[in-house]
Parts: C-alpha cells; structure tokens; sequence
C-alpha cells in the first residue's frame, strides 16, 4: 500500500470517476492510475469501485467505506507535513483559497494584501469557481458565499464561519425610470429586463425565491459570474442589475445609479470554510481572522473539533 494508491482512489472517486482526469491531476497516465487502483483493491482483497467493462462507474458499499478512511489517512498524512514546518519554524509554503468571482473581486483583496505583508514568504493560490465546486474541493481555507442550491452546511468534510452580511444592489444607468419610484418593488422590477448572476452565485437563490413568492415572473435576459460583467451590459442600456452590495463603488461606476433592494431579497452570509480535520499553518489562522476578525484562534480550534459555528 502507498500514498499513490490513495490518492487514485479518492481522486477517482472526486472527478466523477474519469480516469483521464485523475491522471491529469495526479501527473501520471490513466493506465498508472488504473494499475495504482487495482493493485490496491488485490492488496485489500476488496472492490472498491462498480465498473462498466473497464469504465469505473461508481463505488460499491464497501467502496464507499474505505473512500472515507483513506481521505482521513491523506489529511493525516498532509497534516504531519504542515506540523513538520510549523514546528520547525518555516513560515514558507503555499496556502490556497477558494471564492467565487464576487468575493475575490470586491472582499479578499485588502485581506491578501494585509496577508502578504506579514508573511511574505508565503504563496497565495487563488481559485474562483462557483460555490459548489468550491465547497467539492480540496483547499484549506476557502472563502464562499454559503448560497442555494446547496449549502456549506449540507457538506460534511467541511466546517464554516460566518464572515459577514450582504445585501443585493438594484443598479441602473443614470436617468433610468425606476429611480422616480420610492420604494421599488418587484413589480416594478418585472417590467424590465433584468440582468444578475447565474444560477448559484453570489445569492442568486434569494432573488429567484422573493419572486416565486410574490408569484411575480422576472424577465432575466441575461446572467454572468461577475459583477464587473453585468454592470458593464447595464451600462449598454440592456437592462436593470442586480448585484452584491460590495460589488458597486459610487466613484469607479460612473454613469450608475445604486438602490437599496434589502427590502425585496433576504440577506446573504458570506462564510469560510475550512476542511475539517485539517491542521491550519499560523498562516491559515491569520487569514481566517483577517477575513473574520471577530474569530479568536480558540473559536476556530473549537469548530474545527466539534463542527460548524452558528
């Protein structure tokens, strides 16, 4: 048994079980990566995944209990190495974070840039994806909107913190008809054409609900990941935005107008999510409390040992 054996299995088991992928991510060829998983399952004397011929197609129950010990082993295995160099005083290595566009853009900026100056050494990897996906990776630390469809909560290998709160932005080009109406309501939203973000981002689930309550149908002509995006096509005159509240700045977005829309869609909770089980660099912790001040490193070690704060 070996550590690529492991990592065959649970990345097989991640990447919808395509074993190019696995190869792909693994740095070796896809026949290694069936060789390192059928040594293993000869080795345990188990099957560990349901196959199609020579197409892995899932994994079988006592697949589906060996996943769950050998994540646990490779976390183990990743936190010797952390504590190795905790220990030994390195404050080098590479922390990685996950967020959607929204908070990368708009939130960890000044928090990366107050992060680089106390550990120099120490490389950021910035990955933007949608919270799902986010939520479905490996990264220690990952920043992310805890949005429909699913969320953070209802993914077990992960616990999380709750950051801060937001609102949506109704934005529209100056002049625009809406801005004579005090307040707005989803009515008045619905005679026009509406651009927001794609299905799962940054709160999209809260818009969608408000209007299925009120039985009011929304025309969204269009949608994008980014808020940069869909202020530039309300620019253009093709339709009225709903955007993050940090995603509007009233001196960069000229020719914009901003409306308050916390009275049409519930408030969002931007939360961090840490791996649970890991073991977080002095590093990590520093990122985590630069993003959540209100978090003491107690708070942190107590969530991380009995689950999710509230």
């Amino acid at each position: 048994m070996n550590f690529q054996q492991l990592r065959s299995i649970r990345e097989a088991a991640r990447r919808g079980y395509n074993l190019t992928e696995v190869a792909n991510a693994l740095f070796t060829s896809q026949p290694g990566v069936s060789r390192q998983i059928r040594e293993l399952e000869d080795e345990l004397g188990v099957v560990i995944f349901e196959r199609n011929g020579k197409r892995l197609t899932g994994l079988t129950d006592p697949g589906k209990g060996i996943l769950k010990i050998i994540d646990r082993l490779l976390i183990e295995a990743e936190n010797l190495q952390q504590a190795s160099l905790e220990y030994t005083g390195q404050n080098s290595g590479t922390l990685s974070v996950a967020a959607t566009h929204t908070q990368a853009r708009y939130a960890l900026p000044k928090v990366v840039q107050s992060f680089r100056a106390a550990f120099p050494e120490v490389r950021i990897a910035l990955q933007q994806s949608a919270p799902e996906h986010i939520a479905n990776g490996s990264c220690r630390a990952r920043p992310t909107s805890a949005s429909p469809p699913r969320r953070l909560s209802q993914f077990p290998d992960l616990v999380s913190f709750p950051c801060y709160r937001w609102s949506h932005l109704i934005v529209v080009p100056d002049g625009h008809p809406l801005l004579s109406r005090s307040p707005i309501r989803l009515e008045n939203l619905a005679e026009f054409p509406l651009i927001t973000y794609d299905i799962g981002f940054t709160g999209r689930g809260h818009i969608d609900a408000a209007f299925a309550k009120a039985d009011v149908k929304p025309d969204i002509v269009l949608t994008a990941m980014d808020s940069d995006v869909i202020k530039q096509y309300v620019a253009l005159g093709m339709g009225v935005g709903i955007v993050a509240s940090m995603a509007f700045d009233h001196g960069r977005d000229k020719g914009l107008r901003a409306v308050e829309a916390s009275h049409l869609f519930a408030a969002n909770t931007t939360r961090l999510a840490v791996r649970k089980g890991a073991y977080l660099r002095s590093y990590a912790y520093h990122f985590i409390q630069q993003f959540a001040p209100e978090l003491t490193r107690a708070e942190i070690d107590a969530a991380l040992a009995g689950g999710e704060q509230s």
